[in-house]
């Protein structure tokens, strides 16, 4: 909405800043951290009211039983102010600002709807994996669809460190991008079990796409990076920054000890925006890099699972997600999450890095 003042610049000269990316970047994550800060608490009040509160598995650690009943579904918020300050500081004639905000609240739904049973139910039973899956699945095709056939967007896999190395994917392109947003989606579900620990490192994953986005949409600074130039990216790195804006101000009630914890509507959501974003910007790789603590909590997940049942029983980590490892091996939890925030700024590094590594 701001973008527009800028054709007003003839009469007003200084309204010629809303047409500046890095201005509107700035001040659109400003929006959405002010927004989170002053709609959770009353968010909060009312969950509180209506006893709508955190199931925790009794399997996990013992200490966590504390943490029953603290109100949940904050992601409701941080969607709602994500969405009001991308419609403020962004350029809705943008086609992928509009294809961020299809992801983010499609699978928000589906996350909002899971946590919604298991609140219903009073027990930690949401959808069934299967009716998850295929829902995810047939958002992803929708999303395809869109950025592929309807937007003409490239099916080429481009990779970090390498700058001559690149993949025809055609139709694979599809598994793919379920591959990538299903993937970022759940690890970042996964990741979501102590407080504060899956946000930060979210926050860390949309700076670096702020940047990748906004050189990415720079024909300039794409060629001089080798780094491919993707029209339209340029507004998604103002997208970006408005995401780690709203994780911050959900940081500020959600650090230990939680006031209240974002749900699957909140991690779901983000984690396959991020996703779809890394698909859009054609830097697929750099999520893997950037996200390495939401891959290294996937994959003890995985290893954990496929190592119990073929050894019948045995098991790698002594609980997986990988957090909870760290836990029983008599880590306070504050620690644990701390030391993987810090995993989480050398990831995002290493990411930033693979500009000038090519």
């Amino acid at each position: 909405m701001f973008y527009y003042l800028h054709y007003f610049s003839e009469w007003l000269s200084f309204l010629n800043i809303f047409k500046y990316i890095t201005f509107r970047l700035l001040y659109g994550s400003l929006t959405a951290f002010l927004l989170v800060y002053f709609l959770m608490p009353p968010f909060i009040k009312y969950m509180k009211k209506k006893q709508f509160g955190q199931f925790i598995r009794e399997e996990g650690p013992s200490h966590h039983q504390v943490k029953v009943g603290t109100p949940t579904m904050g992601g409701v918020i941080i969607i709602l102010s994500i969405v009001i300050s991308t419609l403020l500081w962004t350029n809705l004639s943008n086609p992928f600002i509009w294809l961020s905000l299809f992801t983010l609240v499609t699978f928000g739904a589906i996350g909002f709807w899971d946590d919604y049973l298991k609140i219903k139910r009073k027990k930690n039973l949401g959808l069934k994996a299967r009716e998850k899956l295929v829902i995810q699945i047939f958002l992803v095709v929708i999303f395809y669809l869109i950025l592929y056939y309807y937007l003409g967007h490239s099916t080429i896999l481009y990779f970090p460190f390498l700058k001559n190395f690149v993949l025809e994917l055609g139709l694979g392109y599809l598994i793919f991008s379920i591959l990538v947003i299903l993937g970022s989606s759940n690890a970042m579900n996964l990741t979501d079990g102590l407080d504060g620990l899956a946000i930060v490192p979210f926050c860390v994953v949309a700076g670096v796409y702020s940047v990748f986005s906004y050189i990415a949409g720079h024909v300039k600074f794409a060629s001089y990076l080798f780094i491919p130039y993707v029209p339209f990216a340029g507004e998604v790195a103002i997208f970006c920054a408005i995401l780690g804006g709203a994780g911050l101000g959900f940081l500020w009630y959600n650090s230990y000890p939680a006031e209240i914890f974002m749900g699957d509507v909140g991690s779901l959501s983000l984690g396959a925006t991020l996703g779809a974003i890394s698909l859009m910007i054609k830097q697929e790789f750099i999520l893997l890099i950037a996200g390495g603590v939401f891959v290294a909590e996937a994959l003890s997940v995985i290893l954990q699972v496929g190592y119990f049942k073929l050894t019948k029983g045995k098991r790698i980590f002594k609980m997986a997600p990988l957090h909870h490892h760290f836990e029983l091996l008599n880590w306070k939890e504050s620690k644990v999450v701390i030391r993987f925030w810090i995993i989480s700024v050398i990831c995002g590094l290493i990411a930033l890095s693979t500009l000038k590594i090519r």
